[in-house]
């Protein structure tokens, strides 16, 4: 399910795409300005931003230029400022794509499409389920938003999206964080923090559905 920030300031305009999108299986956030679209930006994580450049509280080009200054997530300028001017501007500062008002939505869908695709394509993004890791960053994110996790709770995360579907026993766990860290994990510290990390990963810890238990095995990451 696309998670997309929309940021215009025409609030008619605005719920007719929320409508649309939601309607097309997205999830969508909105933000009238710029000090409120950079807060929700920042906060959580999207596949795709929608952007006007004329804001009520700034312009869009500033916020397109903070937001690819913090992660990598494709912006698309939807705008009345159509020319050649804006467009080049707009692009040079890291814009992704750029339609002009009016548009038809079905082309808006299809650009949204192609600029996901080709991100992510290039990402170097981990997810299983609804849990995602960004290992230059080191940011884990569930559902867009940041989770806190300790050193060896990350790289235990990252040891098992790094092997997703694959049944990992106690022993590969531990000499795959050795590698990382260059520590001896006891079999008892193994077991406290994959408790600790279904705690913070898991809608249900008691039932995990991310990080399974394969009895008298190991443990596996499942994609849902």
């Amino acid at each position: 399910m696309p998670r997309i920030l929309l940021i215009e300031d025409d609030e008619q305009l605005a719920r007719f795409l929320i409508r649309f999108l939601n309607s097309e299986g997205c999830t969508t956030s909105y933000a009238s300005g710029q000090k409120e679209g950079l807060r929700l930006f920042e906060e959580n994580l999207y596949d795709c931003v929608l952007l006007d450049i004329s804001l009520k509280d700034g312009n869009g080009y500033s916020v397109c230029a903070a937001m690819k200054a913090e992660k990598d997530t494709p912006v698309i300028f939807i705008t009345a400022s159509a020319d050649e001017a804006c467009t080049v501007a707009g692009f040079e500062i890291g814009a992704d794509d750029y339609i002009g008002k009016p548009f038809g939505t079905r082309e808006l869908l299809a650009r949204m499409k192609n600029v996901m695709r080709r991100h992510k394509r290039s990402s170097p993004l981990l997810q299983c389920s609804n849990v995602t890791i960004d290992p230059i960053k080191g940011i884990v994110c569930k559902d867009g938003c940041e989770l806190i996790l300790s050193a060896l709770e990350y790289r235990l995360l990252l040891v098992f999206f790094s092997n997703k579907n694959q049944m990992l026993s106690r022993d590969r766990i531990a000499e795959e964080l050795w590698s990382l860290t260059k520590e001896f994990v006891s079999d008892n510290t193994l077991s406290v923090y994959i408790k600790r990390l279904r705690e913070k990963i898991e809608d249900d810890p008691q039932v995990p559905r991310i990080i399974i238990t394969v009895r008298g095995l190991g443990y596996k990451a499942v994609d849902q």
